[in-house]
């Protein structure tokens, strides 16, 4: 479309302790994940974050190894990355939804995900997305995770100093002082 335009957000800042992220990618494209990958790593460590790397099979396991590193809660968020391209069967349609749907629902959960998995029609399409000096769809699934952590944080329970405080009460002592 002519004169559309799109808007990024800037870069969220992080004061200690540094975001760490898990980037966990279904490599099924080799050279589409590698480019998904150095995205994503670019940009966490433009925001001064630390990543680890997991590969699953494919696209329906990544919701799954998401999940269980969430479990574990040694993470901040999340990085989905892979790349379904359709075939001749609906495969592809069950892949593209149930891996989505699945991304969703742990985020509604309160897990900090950003969504790279590329659902294209052709190898061509993927290719252009997944380059880190074009489209760059795995610096900007990075971006999402951080910015939702950062919201994380920003929203996160302050204590507001009222109420009981732990070993604050002491007894009243019976006939005076």
């Amino acid at each position: 479309m002519a004169g559309e335009s799109h808007t990024t957000l800037p870069r969220p800042a992080f004061e200690a302790p540094a975001p760490r992220l898990l980037i966990v990618c279904a490599p099924y494209y080799r050279d589409i994940a590698d480019q998904l990958i150095a995205g994503a790593r670019a940009e966490i460590e433009a925001a001064g974050g630390s990543h680890d790397l997991v590969e699953v099979p494919g696209a329906l396991e990544v919701p799954t190894a998401i999940r269980i590193a969430y479990r574990s809660g040694g993470y901040d968020g999340f990085v989905a990355l892979g790349c379904v391209i359709r075939g001749e069967t609906t495969h592809y349609d069950t892949v593209c939804n149930d891996s989505s749907r699945a991304i969703t629902l742990l985020g509604l959960e309160g897990a900090c995900i950003g969504n790279g998995i590329l659902t294209v029609e052709t190898i061509d399409q993927a290719t252009v997305r997944a380059d880190a000096g074009g489209q760059d769809k795995g610096g900007g699934a990075a971006a999402a995770a951080l910015h939702l952590i950062a919201l994380t944080r920003r929203f996160a329970r302050q204590p507001k100093g009222i109420g009981f405080k732990p070993g604050g009460f002491t007894a009243p002592v019976e006939g005076g002082a």
